[in-house]
């Protein structure tokens, strides 16, 4: 049997969130929330763990800057060494302040390029992928809020339309 969620609409960021701190406070469980654009503190108010792209991101730095110190030694002083304004060709260390901007950039590079592959298959989104928000509005100018239904329904739809709630569904999950 598929489950029953109860969908409540917003139109207003500040209400959302005075809502998720209610039905929170109610011990109710927030299955999803579709917003138009990100809402700061929603992840707190609804009490989600913290992420760990952070951590992701410095690691995909340092192979960045390791990928840009193994290819510039590798260039410049094993491949093709050249004479280049004086700059003695023998000798990495030597060299690295010219290299300086370049590790930056691959550094940068590799991490901002990673991190979006990153967040594309942890949110599993690729090319040609069906929309999973419930509703349209969700994409414009409404917020929505679903919560399971367990047989309370009556309790949830009061507190929700206390909440500031515009409209309120029920649909199968």
């Amino acid at each position: 049997m598929a489950s029953k969620v109860i969908q409540a609409f917003y139109d207003d960021d500040d209400v959302l969130m005075h809502a998720v701190k209610e039905v929170k406070a109610a011990k109710y469980h927030i299955e999803e929330i579709f917003c138009p654009f990100p809402v700061h503190g929603l992840d707190k108010a609804m009490g989600l763990a913290p992420t760990r792209i952070a951590i992701a991101s410095f690691i995909y730095g340092c192979i960045g800057f390791v990928v840009s110190i193994v290819m510039m030694n590798y260039i410049m002083i094993s491949d093709w060494p050249q004479d280049i304004g004086g700059k003695p060709s023998f000798s990495y260390i030597q060299n690295m302040p010219a290299f300086v901007p370049i590790m930056f950039e691959l550094t940068i590079f590799f991490a901002a390029h990673l991190m979006v592959i990153t967040f594309y298959l942890r949110s599993r989104l690729w090319p040609f992928k069906e929309a999973e928000n419930p509703d349209v509005r969700t994409t414009d100018d409404h917020f929505l809020m679903e919560i399971e239904v367990h047989n309370n329904e009556k309790e949830l739809r009061e507190l929700l339309l206390n909440t500031g709630a515009l409209e309120i569904n029920i649909s199968d999950k």
